[in-house]
Order: C-alpha cells, then structure tokens, then sequence
C-alpha cells in the first residue's frame, strides 16, 4: 500500500464518491479508481460496492478506512517531527476547546514551553467533538477541554482545572442587579463566544439547561467580544469567573442573580495510553493540573479579538 492509493480511498471513503475524491484530490476520476482497484487486488478485498442509496463498505473496507486514516495521520506526523528534529527541535501538537484556547491555554503553554529550549507547541482549536478522533489517528498528542461523554479505551483522561461560568451584563442592563429566573433569561439576548457552538462545554449546556432558544443566541468571533458587547448593555454574557473578575470589581459588568446562572466545569487532557504518544504530551498533561500552571492559566494572558479565529487555526510557541 502506498500513501497515495490511502489518501485516495479515504478520499471516497469520507465524501462517499469517487467523482467528489477526485475533485478534491485535482486527479482524474479513473486515477483514483486505478488506486481503488489496486488497493482490491493487493488486500483480496472489494472494499466496497456502489448501492442505489450510495456506497456499502465491506468490513474489511470498514477496517481500511479506519486504518488508512491513522496511517496517513502517522506519516503527517513523521514528515514534521523529521522536519523539527533536523532542527534540533521537538514539536508538540496541543488541540483545545475555543474557552480553554482562547483564556487558560496561552498562559499554560507559554510557561510549559519555557521549561524546555528544544520544544515548539503547536495549539489548534477544534470542536471537543473531534478530539477523539484527532488523538486516534496522532492528528494532535493531546487535548485539553471538557471531558468527552464517552471515552475510547485506548485514552486516557487527566483532569485539568476546575472553572465556573456565570452570567453577566452592563450595568445599565434591565438584568443588573436582578434576581432573574429562568423564562426571564430566555427571553433576553445572548452574547455567546465560539463555545456555545459546540455540542459539549459549560457553555452549551447551560444554554439547553435553560431552554434559550437559538434566535436569542449571537455567537460572536471571541468570547472577550461578547463580553465587550455586554459592557454596553447589549445582553447577557456568559463568562469565565476569573477572567470577569476584574470587570465586575470595577462596575463593568454586573453578575446576574438567580436560579441556574452558574456552571461549575473541569477541563480535561486527553491523550492516548502508553507510548502512543511522545514523553511531551504526558509532561504537559500532568504538569496543566499544578497549581503553578493553574496560576498561569487564571493570570488573564489570554489573547487579543484580533488573534482569536473561531475556525481550527494554529500557534506556535516556541
């Protein structure tokens, strides 16, 4: 098998044609096919068959989707830790929740990174949904945001830090201090950060706690936006506690009284058991739950609107 008649087949396998792998791949459609029916003779396996409602895999063609999709992961991996380590460096590659990303992350990373001289992190933001995949085909080393409903044997789960979220507005707002109950709530705008668009957080499930529906819901590019625009009265913000501290303490913002106002969370590090994963990931897994760390994550180093992308994007510290 070679990495090209595997990028091929994951290709069909995840856009369910060959005409749509091909397009995405810019080869020709009888190009892939070629690669297709070579994986077939080589295996001893039809891989999949064409039905009137799409493509029918076989168990075999199940198995190879699932493994081709680690191994091209695999190769990623070793074309950049070749690259880094031509440099004499070593990389690191971190996925974490928008909330963890966007206020606890740059702080931890920044005073992990400086523990070792030889050590790049890379840190992406990506739904939590997709953290077990990212970890199962070596996409990331570890990941740090809510805990997963369920959890693949093959990783494990360390937890981070404790955090609450709670609700705040302007202090013109008709909420401030209010004691508010939940039909009061629902009926108010919401000025959401990245978070409340993911399916798992704090964040999104006080939204379901409350039955806030999604028209009253403004997700904006950052949640130091939404905090911004709840400043001046525009609605009602959902908030870390330690980063609206110190709005509150100075009359910027107003923390909402009431039934079902705050969520008391964990962040979590996933990462994959035994030596699947390199010696930095576990360094960085166990060292996220110090209270050194934990320190450095509350300091309030978290980046700028500017810097923030809600979509997966990459930084490096190096």
């Amino acid at each position: 098998m070679t990495p090209t008649q595997l990028r091929a087949y994951s290709a069909v396998v995840r856009l369910g044609s060959v005409k749509r792998a091909a397009a995405q791949l810019e080869v020709s459609e009888s190009a892939v096919s070629l690669h297709i029916g070579q994986l077939r003779r080589e295996l001893g396996d039809p891989l999949f068959s064409r039905t009137a409602a799409g493509l029918a895999f076989t168990p075999g063609g199940l198995r190879l989707a699932s493994r081709a999709t680690e191994l091209l992961g695999l190769q990623d991996r070793t074309v950049l830790e070749v690259s880094a380590a031509g440099r004499g460096r070593r990389l690191l590659r971190v996925a974490a929740s928008s909330l963890f990303a966007e206020h606890a992350a740059p702080g931890l990373i920044e005073l992990f990174a400086k523990r070792s001289a030889d050590l790049d992190v890379e840190l992406s933001v990506c739904n939590p949904a997709q953290f077990e995949s990212l970890l199962l085909t070596r996409t990331v080393d570890v990941a740090i945001g809510p805990q997963p409903a369920a959890i693949d044997p093959a990783l494990t789960v360390r937890p981070v830090m404790n955090y609450r979220i709670v609700l705040v507005v302007g202090p013109t707002h008709p909420l401030a201090g209010v004691t508010a109950g939940p039909h009061q709530l629902r009926d108010q705008t919401w000025l959401l950060g990245p978070s409340a668009a993911a399916t798992a957080g704090a964040v999104p499930a006080m939204l379901r706690r409350l039955g806030v529906p999604e028209s009253r819901q403004q997700i904006f590019q950052s949640h130091a936006a939404a905090l911004e625009e709840a400043k001046r009265g525009k609605g009602v913000a959902a908030g870390l506690s330690f980063t609206v501290a110190q709005d509150v303490a100075h009359g910027h913002l107003v923390h909402v009284t009431g039934q079902q106002v705050t969520v008391d969370a964990v962040w979590h590090s996933l990462m994959l058991i035994g030596q699947a994963g390199p010696s930095a990931a576990a360094e960085l897994s166990r060292f996220a739950a110090t209270p050194r760390a934990i320190q450095a994550m509350m300091r309030g180093a978290g980046v700028t609107v500017g810097h923030f992308r809600p979509s997966v994007h990459v930084t490096l510290w190096s």
